[in-house]
């Protein structure tokens, strides 16, 4: 197979700046749907690809299957959907020094144009071979109407999965944190702001609550984290990422306050004593719901992507630990093997994010041969 990979290089950009170009949030439905036939436009051409869309509490995805085949050797799995940002203006791309910048470009819509290259060229090339592409619209929710739905509800398996989600171009994690997303609630009895006397601030509340649990988990950090070395990184975290209240009145003391933490977690810690230990800090009348738990998971990378790494990309492989997690996990949990690393990205959920372009060229030929390589086998 003769590969033009100027060509690829051309189409790999164009994808990815049309793909940032859709503001796919979550809450867009009719932006991810766009995003979606947009991914359809190309791959329905594509001969011997079955395009099949499931759902699951609004949350469309997306099977491309050769015909015939239930279970693929190798499938490609990514996800749409992207973060959100304030200023609609953000949803632009431009390329600068060797990089596609824009919002999702590295998270992953960078990553989807190079599968859906991938799948374009080699089902033209063998049209038989039993390669696959999942593609859904929640990760960044958790992946239970996504990747969970598709592997624990609908059966979908493969031999291999490859996800472009994490790690770098030579960089393959091989275990991710654990991952709490909680809304704490605390409350509260309303009153005048001139007489607190008379109520109980919810606010002060949910802050007595997030500063002791703050301090809980910033007693195991380490003396020194290095940005760049993830080694350093493997150790638990909470982050408040969203606080609110529904008052709506500057001398009216607020009845009620919420907040969202992100906690991840390393073994032999799980989910269950997480949200023990945060209960443990809980101020008076706050309360803790988990909206989403995952455990820890440990991948075994297939050393014959790491061979196939080392060949195309001329460096060695590092094994690496993730403080973020992937929809890897569901594949794990059914004993499916998962590949994840991606090409070069940073920035990941900032307005300028981007992806190196070199690298994705590069991403792309190691699935490439590690498709083959699989099928042949």
């Amino acid at each position: 197979m003769i590969i033009d990979f100027t060509r690829v290089r051309e189409r790999l950009i164009q994808l990815t700046r049309d793909l940032v170009l859709i503001e796919s949030t979550d809450d867009l439905p009719a932006e991810r749907q766009r995003c979606f036939q947009l991914i359809r436009n190309h791959l329905e051409v594509v001969p011997g690809l079955v395009l099949e869309t499931r759902e699951q509490n609004g949350y469309e995805s997306l099977l491309a299957l050769p015909a015939g085949v239930e279970r693929p050797r190798v499938l490609f799995c990514g996800h749409l959907d992207v973060v959100k940002h304030m200023d609609p203006g953000a949803y632009r791309s431009e390329i600068r020094d060797g990089r596609i910048y824009g919002p999702g470009a590295g998270d992953m819509k960078g990553q989807l144009a190079i599968m859906m290259e991938l799948i374009r060229i080699l089902k033209r090339e063998i049209p038989k071979l039993p390669v696959g592409l999942a593609i859904t619209s929640d990760e960044e929710r958790g992946g239970e109407n996504g990747v969970r739905f598709l592997v624990e509800d609908e059966g979908l398996r493969c031999d291999f999965a490859v996800i472009p989600d994490g790690g770098s171009i030579a960089d393959i994690t091989v275990e991710e944190k654990g991952i709490l997303h909680l809304r704490l609630t605390a409350e509260g009895v309303p009153a005048h702001a001139a007489r607190p006397w008379n109520g109980v601030n919810a606010v002060e509340r949910l802050i007595a609550s997030l500063e002791r649990i703050r301090i809980r988990f910033a007693s195991r950090w380490p003396d020194h984290v290095d940005p760049a070395d993830t080694d350093t990184h493997w150790f638990p975290t909470c982050s408040a990422t969203i606080v609110e209240t529904g008052n709506d009145s500057p001398n009216r003391i607020p009845g009620e306050a919420s907040a969202v933490l992100d906690v991840r977690f390393t073994p032999p810690m799980d989910s269950k004593n997480v949200v023990e230990e945060i209960r443990e800090e809980l101020a008076e009348g706050t309360t803790a719901e988990v909206i989403v738990a995952a455990e820890p998971t440990h991948l075994d990378p297939d050393p014959e992507f790491l061979a196939i790494t080392r060949a195309v990309t001329g460096l060695e492989t590092r094994l690496v630990r993730a403080s973020g997690g992937s929809d890897g996990r569901f594949f794990c949990a059914a004993g499916i093997p998962v590949l994840l690393s991606r090409p070069r990205v940073g920035n990941l959920h900032g307005r300028d994010e981007w992806i190196e372009i070199e690298s994705m060229v590069q991403y792309f030929e190691i699935c490439r041969r590690y498709a083959l390589a699989k099928c042949e086998t």
